[in-house]
Protein backbone atom coordinates (compact mmCIF):
# COMPACT_ATOMS: atom_id res chain seq x y z
CA UNK A 1 0.00 0.00 0.00
CA UNK A 2 0.87 3.72 -0.50
CA UNK A 3 1.98 6.05 1.49
CA UNK A 4 -0.53 8.30 0.88
CA UNK A 5 -3.66 5.36 0.34
CA UNK A 6 -2.32 4.61 4.00
CA UNK A 7 -2.48 8.00 5.21
CA UNK A 8 -6.13 8.51 3.69
CA UNK A 9 -7.68 5.52 4.99
CA UNK A 10 -5.76 5.94 8.31
CA UNK A 11 -7.18 9.46 8.57
CA UNK A 12 -10.58 8.27 7.85
CA UNK A 13 -10.66 5.40 9.91
CA UNK A 14 -9.16 7.81 12.99
CA UNK A 15 -11.99 10.64 11.73
CA UNK A 16 -14.58 7.46 12.11
CA UNK A 17 -13.64 6.55 15.39
CA UNK A 18 -13.51 10.25 17.12
CA UNK A 19 -17.01 10.48 15.05
CA UNK A 20 -18.77 7.82 16.38
CA UNK A 21 -16.99 8.39 20.11
CA UNK A 22 -18.29 11.96 20.08
CA UNK A 23 -21.43 11.10 18.47
CA UNK A 24 -22.67 8.26 21.40
CA UNK A 25 -21.50 10.88 23.87
CA UNK A 26 -23.31 13.60 22.57
CA UNK A 27 -26.21 11.41 22.10
CA UNK A 28 -26.22 10.12 25.95
CA UNK A 29 -25.66 13.68 26.80
CA UNK A 30 -28.49 15.33 24.87
CA UNK A 31 -30.73 12.79 25.64
CA UNK A 32 -29.97 12.86 29.51
CA UNK A 33 -30.78 16.69 29.63
CA UNK A 34 -33.27 16.58 27.84
CA UNK A 35 -35.04 14.11 29.82
CA UNK A 36 -33.90 15.86 33.27
CA UNK A 37 -35.10 19.33 31.42
CA UNK A 38 -38.75 17.72 31.10
CA UNK A 39 -38.72 16.23 34.76
CA UNK A 40 -37.59 19.47 36.01
CA UNK A 41 -40.19 21.31 33.63
CA UNK A 42 -42.88 19.17 34.91
CA UNK A 43 -42.35 19.23 38.04
CA UNK A 44 -42.37 22.83 38.30
CA UNK A 45 -45.88 22.93 36.37
CA UNK A 46 -47.19 20.37 38.95
CA UNK A 47 -46.25 22.45 41.91
CA UNK A 48 -47.86 25.32 40.52
CA UNK A 49 -51.24 23.50 39.61
CA UNK A 50 -50.97 21.63 43.06
CA UNK A 51 -51.50 25.24 44.60
CA UNK A 52 -53.70 26.35 42.38
CA UNK A 53 -56.72 27.38 44.58
CA UNK A 54 -59.64 25.76 42.10
CA UNK A 55 -57.93 22.72 42.13
CA UNK A 56 -57.27 22.40 45.63
CA UNK A 57 -60.95 23.52 46.43
CA UNK A 58 -62.28 20.80 44.12
CA UNK A 59 -60.36 18.02 45.25
CA UNK A 60 -61.31 18.90 49.16
CA UNK A 61 -65.08 18.58 47.39
CA UNK A 62 -64.24 15.02 45.62
CA UNK A 63 -62.88 13.94 48.82
CA UNK A 64 -66.31 15.40 50.95
CA UNK A 65 -68.35 13.82 48.34
CA UNK A 66 -69.49 17.22 46.77
CA UNK A 67 -69.90 18.14 43.15
CA UNK A 68 -66.98 19.51 41.70
CA UNK A 69 -66.15 20.99 37.84
CA UNK A 70 -62.58 20.83 37.19
CA UNK A 71 -61.98 18.97 34.04
CA UNK A 72 -62.47 22.44 31.43
CA UNK A 73 -60.04 24.45 33.61
CA UNK A 74 -57.51 21.62 33.98
CA UNK A 75 -57.48 20.96 29.92
CA UNK A 76 -57.26 24.78 29.50
CA UNK A 77 -54.14 25.01 31.62
CA UNK A 78 -52.48 21.78 29.45
CA UNK A 79 -53.17 23.21 26.34
CA UNK A 80 -51.09 26.19 26.98
CA UNK A 81 -47.91 24.36 27.78
CA UNK A 82 -45.90 21.37 26.18
CA UNK A 83 -47.55 18.75 28.70
CA UNK A 84 -49.60 15.97 27.18
CA UNK A 85 -51.92 15.27 30.01
CA UNK A 86 -52.20 16.94 33.35
CA UNK A 87 -54.15 14.04 35.87
CA UNK A 88 -55.44 15.57 39.05
CA UNK A 89 -56.68 13.01 41.71
CA UNK A 90 -57.82 12.61 45.18
CA UNK A 91 -56.39 10.88 47.99
CA UNK A 92 -58.05 7.56 46.62
CA UNK A 93 -56.18 8.33 43.65
CA UNK A 94 -59.15 8.60 41.60
CA UNK A 95 -59.17 10.78 38.21
CA UNK A 96 -60.69 14.27 38.64
CA UNK A 97 -59.10 15.15 34.60
CA UNK A 98 -57.89 13.40 31.91
CA UNK A 99 -57.50 14.35 28.33
CA UNK A 100 -60.14 11.08 27.83
CA UNK A 101 -63.43 12.59 29.58
CA UNK A 102 -64.51 9.00 29.71
CA UNK A 103 -61.55 7.78 32.71
CA UNK A 104 -62.55 10.61 34.97
CA UNK A 105 -63.58 9.28 38.03
CA UNK A 106 -61.81 5.78 37.44
CA UNK A 107 -58.28 4.63 39.57
CA UNK A 108 -54.89 5.95 38.51
CA UNK A 109 -53.15 3.55 36.40
CA UNK A 110 -49.79 2.56 38.32
CA UNK A 111 -48.29 2.29 41.98
CA UNK A 112 -46.08 5.53 41.34
CA UNK A 113 -48.19 7.67 42.20
CA UNK A 114 -48.50 6.29 46.11
CA UNK A 115 -45.29 8.06 47.47
CA UNK A 116 -47.39 11.34 46.43
CA UNK A 117 -50.44 10.36 48.26
CA UNK A 118 -49.93 9.15 51.10
CA UNK A 119 -46.02 10.90 51.80
CA UNK A 120 -46.74 13.57 50.26
CA UNK A 121 -43.69 13.12 47.86
CA UNK A 122 -42.75 15.09 44.98
CA UNK A 123 -40.62 12.84 42.31
CA UNK A 124 -40.24 11.91 38.86
CA UNK A 125 -41.00 8.00 36.80
CA UNK A 126 -40.91 6.72 33.61
CA UNK A 127 -43.98 4.65 33.10
CA UNK A 128 -46.95 3.57 30.74
CA UNK A 129 -50.38 4.73 31.54
CA UNK A 130 -53.55 4.94 29.49
CA UNK A 131 -51.62 7.04 26.69
CA UNK A 132 -48.68 4.82 26.45
CA UNK A 133 -45.03 5.40 28.26
CA UNK A 134 -44.41 9.01 29.24
CA UNK A 135 -41.98 10.71 31.65
CA UNK A 136 -44.58 11.56 34.84
CA UNK A 137 -43.89 14.12 37.44
CA UNK A 138 -45.71 13.98 40.55
CA UNK A 139 -46.15 16.69 43.24
CA UNK A 140 -49.31 16.48 46.70
CA UNK A 141 -52.10 18.48 46.77
CA UNK A 142 -52.15 19.90 50.12
CA UNK A 143 -54.92 21.40 52.76
CA UNK A 144 -54.04 22.72 56.05
CA UNK A 145 -50.66 20.60 56.31
CA UNK A 146 -52.77 17.53 55.27
CA UNK A 147 -52.33 15.24 51.62
CA UNK A 148 -55.79 15.15 49.87
CA UNK A 149 -54.30 14.63 46.72
CA UNK A 150 -52.23 14.65 44.09
CA UNK A 151 -51.22 16.30 40.54
CA UNK A 152 -49.80 14.27 37.47
CA UNK A 153 -47.68 16.02 34.69
CA UNK A 154 -47.17 13.65 32.20
CA UNK A 155 -44.79 14.02 28.56
CA UNK A 156 -45.34 10.45 26.32
CA UNK A 157 -42.27 9.41 25.12
CA UNK A 158 -42.92 9.57 21.56
CA UNK A 159 -43.36 13.55 21.80
CA UNK A 160 -40.11 13.55 23.41
CA UNK A 161 -38.26 11.40 21.24
CA UNK A 162 -39.66 13.34 18.17
CA UNK A 163 -38.16 16.37 19.40
CA UNK A 164 -35.01 14.49 20.41
CA UNK A 165 -34.63 13.17 16.68
CA UNK A 166 -35.17 16.73 15.66
CA UNK A 167 -31.81 17.45 17.92
CA UNK A 168 -29.91 15.06 16.47
CA UNK A 169 -30.59 16.12 13.12
CA UNK A 170 -28.53 18.78 13.71
CA UNK A 171 -26.00 16.39 14.92
CA UNK A 172 -25.98 14.75 11.86
CA UNK A 173 -25.60 17.89 9.61
CA UNK A 174 -22.54 18.67 11.67
CA UNK A 175 -20.93 15.40 11.43
CA UNK A 176 -20.87 15.77 7.74
CA UNK A 177 -19.24 19.19 7.65
CA UNK A 178 -16.75 17.23 9.80
CA UNK A 179 -16.62 14.49 7.51
CA UNK A 180 -16.26 16.85 4.87
CA UNK A 181 -13.20 18.99 6.78
CA UNK A 182 -11.71 15.42 7.41
CA UNK A 183 -11.25 14.51 3.36
CA UNK A 184 -10.78 17.86 2.40
CA UNK A 185 -7.74 18.36 5.04
CA UNK A 186 -6.47 14.72 4.35
CA UNK A 187 -6.62 15.32 -0.03
CA UNK A 188 -4.50 18.91 0.86
CA UNK A 189 -1.69 16.93 2.90
CA UNK A 190 -2.03 14.19 0.46
CA UNK A 191 -1.35 16.82 -2.20
CA UNK A 192 1.44 18.43 -0.12
CA UNK A 193 3.32 14.95 0.62
CA UNK A 194 2.91 14.41 -3.34
CA UNK A 195 4.34 17.25 -4.34
CA UNK A 196 7.28 17.32 -1.35
CA UNK A 197 8.11 13.86 -1.92
CA UNK A 198 7.64 13.78 -6.15
CA UNK A 199 5.13 11.17 -5.78
CA UNK A 200 8.10 8.72 -4.25
CA UNK A 201 7.57 6.79 -1.27
CA UNK A 202 9.01 6.16 1.99
CA UNK A 203 11.57 3.52 1.08
CA UNK A 204 12.40 4.67 -2.32
CA UNK A 205 13.52 8.37 -0.04
CA UNK A 206 15.35 6.29 2.27
CA UNK A 207 17.12 3.76 -0.16
CA UNK A 208 18.34 6.98 -2.15
CA UNK A 209 19.67 8.67 0.84
CA UNK A 210 21.89 5.86 1.66
CA UNK A 211 22.68 5.84 -1.57
CA UNK A 212 23.90 9.35 -1.96
CA UNK A 213 25.48 9.23 1.41
CA UNK A 214 27.36 6.09 0.05
CA UNK A 215 28.42 8.29 -2.94
CA UNK A 216 29.56 11.46 -0.93
CA UNK A 217 31.63 9.37 1.18
CA UNK A 218 33.26 7.67 -1.74
CA UNK A 219 34.58 10.70 -3.12
CA UNK A 220 37.83 11.49 -1.97
CA UNK A 221 37.41 15.31 -2.04
CA UNK A 222 36.57 16.81 1.16
CA UNK A 223 32.92 17.98 1.07
CA UNK A 224 30.93 19.81 3.95
CA UNK A 225 27.71 21.90 3.65
CA UNK A 226 26.55 24.08 6.46
CA UNK A 227 23.16 26.23 6.94
CA UNK A 228 22.50 29.83 6.81
CA UNK A 229 23.87 29.92 10.54
CA UNK A 230 27.43 28.13 9.36
CA UNK A 231 26.14 25.15 11.17
CA UNK A 232 27.87 21.84 9.36
CA UNK A 233 24.73 19.86 8.11
CA UNK A 234 26.46 17.29 6.14
CA UNK A 235 30.03 15.87 6.08
CA UNK A 236 32.04 13.00 4.30
CA UNK A 237 34.62 10.79 5.84
CA UNK A 238 37.07 12.79 3.41
CA UNK A 239 36.66 16.10 5.42
CA UNK A 240 36.18 13.99 8.88
CA UNK A 241 39.58 12.80 8.06
CA UNK A 242 41.13 16.31 7.88
CA UNK A 243 39.37 18.21 10.21
CA UNK A 244 39.62 15.73 12.79
CA UNK A 245 40.53 17.51 16.22
CA UNK A 246 40.21 14.48 18.86
CA UNK A 247 36.38 14.12 18.19
CA UNK A 248 35.72 10.55 17.05
CA UNK A 249 32.15 10.51 15.61
CA UNK A 250 30.11 12.10 12.52
CA UNK A 251 27.54 13.20 15.09
CA UNK A 252 30.02 15.39 17.21
CA UNK A 253 30.62 17.33 13.70
CA UNK A 254 27.06 17.86 12.61
CA UNK A 255 24.56 21.09 13.98
CA UNK A 256 28.28 21.92 15.06
CA UNK A 257 29.53 25.66 14.05
CA UNK A 258 31.84 25.39 11.21
CA UNK A 259 34.32 27.88 12.80
CA UNK A 260 34.75 25.55 15.79
CA UNK A 261 37.18 23.65 13.31
CA UNK A 262 38.41 25.56 10.94
CA UNK A 263 38.29 29.26 11.41
CA UNK A 264 39.91 30.38 7.81
CA UNK A 265 37.44 28.06 6.14
CA UNK A 266 34.70 29.54 8.33
CA UNK A 267 35.72 33.26 6.95
CA UNK A 268 36.24 32.08 3.38
CA UNK A 269 32.47 31.06 3.23
CA UNK A 270 31.16 34.27 4.87
CA UNK A 271 33.36 36.02 2.55
CA UNK A 272 30.90 34.55 -0.39
CA UNK A 273 28.10 36.85 -0.11
CA UNK A 274 25.69 34.10 -1.42
CA UNK A 275 27.55 33.48 -4.60
CA UNK A 276 30.17 30.58 -6.03
CA UNK A 277 33.68 31.83 -4.30
CA UNK A 278 37.29 29.94 -4.64
CA UNK A 279 39.72 30.54 -1.68
CA UNK A 280 42.85 29.22 0.19
CA UNK A 281 43.43 28.36 3.36
CA UNK A 282 45.25 25.99 5.89
CA UNK A 283 44.50 23.14 7.98
CA UNK A 284 48.00 22.60 9.89
CA UNK A 285 50.85 23.10 7.50
CA UNK A 286 48.69 22.28 4.27
CA UNK A 287 47.92 24.01 1.79
CA UNK A 288 44.11 23.57 0.85
CA UNK A 289 41.81 24.94 -1.93
CA UNK A 290 37.92 25.34 -1.26
CA UNK A 291 35.22 25.89 -3.71
CA UNK A 292 32.02 27.04 -2.24
CA UNK A 293 28.87 26.71 -3.68
CA UNK A 294 25.73 28.43 -2.74
CA UNK A 295 22.71 26.37 -2.27
CA UNK A 296 19.66 28.79 -3.34
CA UNK A 297 15.92 27.75 -3.08
CA UNK A 298 12.94 29.56 -4.90
CA UNK A 299 12.57 30.87 -1.16
CA UNK A 300 16.15 32.11 -0.76
CA UNK A 301 19.64 30.91 0.09
CA UNK A 302 19.60 28.02 2.52
CA UNK A 303 23.22 27.70 3.01
CA UNK A 304 26.59 26.63 1.61
CA UNK A 305 28.13 23.54 -0.06
CA UNK A 306 31.84 23.37 0.11
CA UNK A 307 34.24 21.25 -1.61
CA UNK A 308 38.23 21.44 -0.61
CA UNK A 309 41.23 19.40 -1.52
CA UNK A 310 45.15 19.88 -1.62
CA UNK A 311 46.53 22.97 -3.11
CA UNK A 312 49.28 20.79 -4.59
CA UNK A 313 52.32 22.68 -7.00
CA UNK A 314 53.95 21.17 -9.74
CA UNK A 315 56.54 19.98 -7.30
CA UNK A 316 54.15 18.78 -5.02
CA UNK A 317 52.52 16.89 -7.35
CA UNK A 318 55.65 15.50 -8.51
CA UNK A 319 56.90 14.87 -5.15
CA UNK A 320 53.27 12.89 -4.61
CA UNK A 321 53.44 10.60 -8.05
CA UNK A 322 57.24 10.03 -6.79
CA UNK A 323 55.86 8.58 -3.69
CA UNK A 324 52.87 6.52 -5.62
CA UNK A 325 55.90 5.25 -7.99
CA UNK A 326 57.97 4.49 -4.80
CA UNK A 327 55.14 2.32 -3.26
CA UNK A 328 54.32 0.67 -6.35
CA UNK A 329 58.10 -0.52 -6.51
CA UNK A 330 57.94 -1.97 -3.25
CA UNK A 331 54.62 -4.01 -3.98
CA UNK A 332 56.60 -5.20 -7.13
CA UNK A 333 59.54 -6.35 -5.04
CA UNK A 334 57.11 -7.73 -2.58
CA UNK A 335 55.30 -9.83 -5.12
CA UNK A 336 58.65 -10.87 -6.69
CA UNK A 337 59.95 -11.77 -3.63
CA UNK A 338 56.86 -13.59 -2.55
CA UNK A 339 57.02 -15.11 -6.71
CA UNK A 340 60.14 -16.68 -5.52
CA UNK A 341 59.07 -18.50 -2.30
CA UNK A 342 56.35 -19.60 -4.38
CA UNK A 343 58.45 -21.00 -6.89
CA UNK A 344 61.00 -22.41 -4.48
CA UNK A 345 58.20 -24.26 -2.50
CA UNK A 346 56.79 -25.41 -5.80
CA UNK A 347 60.14 -27.46 -6.51
CA UNK A 348 60.68 -28.82 -3.24
CA UNK A 349 57.45 -30.10 -3.44
CA UNK A 350 57.53 -31.63 -7.02
CA UNK A 351 61.18 -33.39 -6.25
CA UNK A 352 59.48 -35.52 -3.17
CA UNK A 353 61.37 -32.87 -0.52
CA UNK A 354 58.34 -32.72 1.69
CA UNK A 355 60.44 -32.65 4.94
CA UNK A 356 62.35 -29.26 3.60
CA UNK A 357 59.16 -27.60 2.16
CA UNK A 358 57.83 -27.83 5.67
CA UNK A 359 61.06 -26.45 7.40
CA UNK A 360 60.58 -23.87 4.67
CA UNK A 361 57.31 -22.81 5.13
CA UNK A 362 57.56 -22.92 9.16
CA UNK A 363 60.95 -20.80 8.75
CA UNK A 364 58.85 -18.20 6.67
CA UNK A 365 56.14 -18.37 9.14
CA UNK A 366 57.79 -18.30 12.44
CA UNK A 367 57.81 -14.85 12.96
CA UNK A 368 54.07 -14.45 11.85
CA UNK A 369 53.05 -17.24 14.35
CA UNK A 370 55.41 -15.49 17.24
CA UNK A 371 53.35 -12.20 17.05
CA UNK A 372 50.08 -13.85 16.24
CA UNK A 373 50.41 -16.08 19.65
CA UNK A 374 51.76 -13.57 21.54
CA UNK A 375 48.98 -11.15 20.33
CA UNK A 376 46.31 -13.83 21.38
CA UNK A 377 47.67 -14.62 24.67
CA UNK A 378 48.24 -10.91 25.99
CA UNK A 379 45.92 -8.86 24.69
CA UNK A 380 42.20 -9.54 25.65
CA UNK A 381 40.58 -6.51 23.77
CA UNK A 382 39.74 -7.53 19.85
CA UNK A 383 40.03 -4.01 18.32
CA UNK A 384 43.56 -3.83 19.51
CA UNK A 385 44.23 -7.22 19.15
CA UNK A 386 43.33 -6.20 15.32
CA UNK A 387 45.08 -2.95 15.40
CA UNK A 388 48.69 -4.77 16.35
CA UNK A 389 48.25 -7.52 13.74
CA UNK A 390 47.60 -4.90 11.37
CA UNK A 391 50.47 -2.52 12.12
CA UNK A 392 52.93 -5.15 12.43
CA UNK A 393 51.95 -6.37 8.38
CA UNK A 394 52.82 -2.88 7.51
CA UNK A 395 56.10 -3.02 9.44
CA UNK A 396 56.97 -6.48 7.95
CA UNK A 397 55.79 -4.59 4.46
CA UNK A 398 58.46 -1.45 5.25
CA UNK A 399 61.07 -3.73 6.74
CA UNK A 400 60.63 -2.89 10.36
CA UNK A 401 61.01 -5.38 13.14
CA UNK A 402 57.86 -5.35 15.24
CA UNK A 403 58.24 -6.57 18.46
CA UNK A 404 55.33 -7.06 21.99
CA UNK A 405 56.87 -7.32 25.16
CA UNK A 406 56.30 -10.51 26.31
CA UNK A 407 54.73 -8.75 29.36
CA UNK A 408 52.17 -7.33 27.66
CA UNK A 409 48.82 -7.68 28.90
CA UNK A 410 45.77 -5.59 28.09
CA UNK A 411 41.71 -6.59 28.95
CA UNK A 412 38.98 -6.37 27.21
CA UNK A 413 37.37 -2.67 27.08
CA UNK A 414 33.59 -1.56 26.48
CA UNK A 415 33.50 -0.59 22.41
CA UNK A 416 33.86 3.05 23.31
CA UNK A 417 36.66 3.20 25.07
CA UNK A 418 38.30 0.72 22.85
CA UNK A 419 38.03 2.67 20.06
CA UNK A 420 39.95 5.56 21.78
CA UNK A 421 42.61 2.98 22.56
CA UNK A 422 42.90 2.23 18.96
CA UNK A 423 43.23 5.67 18.13
CA UNK A 424 45.98 6.69 20.77
CA UNK A 425 47.75 3.31 19.89
CA UNK A 426 47.49 3.92 15.69
CA UNK A 427 48.77 7.14 16.03
CA UNK A 428 51.51 6.53 18.23
CA UNK A 429 52.74 3.66 16.14
CA UNK A 430 52.32 5.09 12.68
CA UNK A 431 54.79 8.15 14.06
CA UNK A 432 56.91 5.02 15.27
CA UNK A 433 57.22 3.16 11.99
CA UNK A 434 58.06 6.17 9.91
CA UNK A 435 60.61 7.73 12.41
CA UNK A 436 62.60 4.08 12.58
CA UNK A 437 62.45 3.77 8.89
CA UNK A 438 63.39 7.44 8.07
CA UNK A 439 67.10 6.03 10.59
CA UNK A 440 67.15 2.50 8.92
CA UNK A 441 71.06 3.63 7.44
CA UNK A 442 72.13 4.94 10.90
CA UNK A 443 70.76 1.52 13.18
CA UNK A 444 68.44 -1.03 12.29
CA UNK A 445 64.57 -0.33 12.46
CA UNK A 446 62.74 -1.58 15.02
CA UNK A 447 59.35 -0.70 17.15
CA UNK A 448 58.63 -2.16 20.57
CA UNK A 449 54.89 -1.89 21.90
CA UNK A 450 54.06 -2.46 25.90
CA UNK A 451 50.34 -2.74 27.03
CA UNK A 452 49.46 -3.49 30.57
CA UNK A 453 46.24 -2.70 32.90
CA UNK A 454 47.52 -4.86 35.63
CA UNK A 455 47.60 -2.32 38.16
CA UNK A 456 45.06 0.85 38.97
CA UNK A 457 46.54 2.72 35.77
CA UNK A 458 46.59 1.23 32.13
CA UNK A 459 50.17 2.12 30.65
CA UNK A 460 50.79 2.63 26.79
CA UNK A 461 54.12 2.70 26.05
CA UNK A 462 55.65 2.88 22.25
CA UNK A 463 59.76 2.54 21.70
CA UNK A 464 61.19 2.97 17.77
CA UNK A 465 64.87 3.29 17.11
CA UNK A 466 64.07 6.68 14.99
CA UNK A 467 66.14 9.75 15.39
CA UNK A 468 64.28 11.18 18.18
CA UNK A 469 62.44 15.15 18.58
CA UNK A 470 64.44 18.18 17.00
CA UNK A 471 65.33 19.83 19.63
CA UNK A 472 64.12 23.41 18.28
CA UNK A 473 59.84 21.72 18.76
CA UNK A 474 60.61 19.37 22.14
CA UNK A 475 57.98 21.95 24.06
CA UNK A 476 55.60 21.96 21.40
CA UNK A 477 55.62 18.37 19.81
CA UNK A 478 52.04 17.49 20.93
CA UNK A 479 50.84 20.87 19.71
CA UNK A 480 48.36 20.88 16.87
CA UNK A 481 50.65 21.27 13.60
CA UNK A 482 53.53 20.51 14.81
CA UNK A 483 55.46 17.76 13.52
CA UNK A 484 59.13 16.97 12.80
CA UNK A 485 58.77 15.39 9.45
CA UNK A 486 59.31 17.25 6.90
CA UNK A 487 57.06 15.57 4.23
CA UNK A 488 53.83 17.54 3.94
CA UNK A 489 51.80 14.81 4.20
CA UNK A 490 52.41 14.40 7.71
CA UNK A 491 50.09 17.73 8.84
CA UNK A 492 51.09 17.60 12.56
CA UNK A 493 47.81 16.19 14.12
CA UNK A 494 48.78 12.65 15.13
CA UNK A 495 50.24 13.09 18.66
CA UNK A 496 47.78 16.12 19.02
CA UNK A 497 44.39 13.80 18.22
CA UNK A 498 46.33 11.19 20.87
CA UNK A 499 46.96 14.25 23.58
CA UNK A 500 43.47 15.41 23.17
CA UNK A 501 41.86 11.48 23.81
CA UNK A 502 44.75 11.50 26.87
CA UNK A 503 42.94 14.74 28.02
CA UNK A 504 39.94 13.41 27.51
CA UNK A 505 40.35 10.40 30.27
CA UNK A 506 42.56 12.98 32.25
CA UNK A 507 45.52 11.27 31.75
CA UNK A 508 49.03 12.06 30.80
CA UNK A 509 51.46 11.58 28.28
CA UNK A 510 55.44 11.97 28.14
CA UNK A 511 58.31 11.50 25.97
CA UNK A 512 62.02 10.62 26.29
CA UNK A 513 64.77 9.73 24.67
CA UNK A 514 66.36 6.49 26.27
CA UNK A 515 70.05 5.38 26.94
CA UNK A 516 69.50 3.10 24.23
CA UNK A 517 69.30 6.26 21.64
CA UNK A 518 65.71 4.63 21.37
CA UNK A 519 62.57 7.31 21.61
CA UNK A 520 60.07 6.18 24.06
CA UNK A 521 55.93 7.87 24.08
CA UNK A 522 54.20 6.57 27.40
CA UNK A 523 51.04 7.31 28.50
CA UNK A 524 48.92 6.84 31.99
CA UNK A 525 45.76 6.33 32.54
CA UNK A 526 43.45 5.85 35.70
CA UNK A 527 41.37 3.34 35.43
CA UNK A 528 38.51 5.10 37.88
CA UNK A 529 38.66 7.73 34.76
CA UNK A 530 38.16 5.58 32.23
CA UNK A 531 35.21 3.49 34.39
CA UNK A 532 33.59 6.91 34.60
CA UNK A 533 33.79 7.37 30.77
CA UNK A 534 32.39 3.36 30.01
Amino acid sequence: MKLKSYLALTTAATSSCIVIAVTTAIFFLLQNSHIEGIQARGLELARVVARDPVVIDAVESKNNGQPYNLQHYVETIRSRTDASYIVVVDKKAERLTHPNPERIGKHFMGDDIIPAIREGAEFSSVAAGTLGKAIRNFSPIMRNGEVIGAVTIGYLSEKATTILYQQFGYIGLLIILVYLLAIGITGAFVFKMKRTFLDYEPEYIVNKFREHEMILNSIRDAIIAVDNNMNITTINNSALKLLSMGIPGRDDYVSQPLSRFSVPLSHLVLASHGAFNQGDFKIGKLDYRADIYPIKNPKGPRGHVIVFFANLDRNELETEVTNLKNYSALLRSKTHEYSNKLNVLSGMLQIGNYNEAVDFIQQETDSYQSIVRSIVLSVTDSAIAGLLLAKFNKASEIGVKFSIDEDTNMSGYHKNISEKFVTMLGNLIDNALLASWQNREQTEPEVQVYLSDRSNHIILEIQDSGAGVPENITDRILEFGVSSKSDDEQNGIGLYLVKQLVDYFHGSIDWERTEQNTTLFSIYLDKSEISSHD
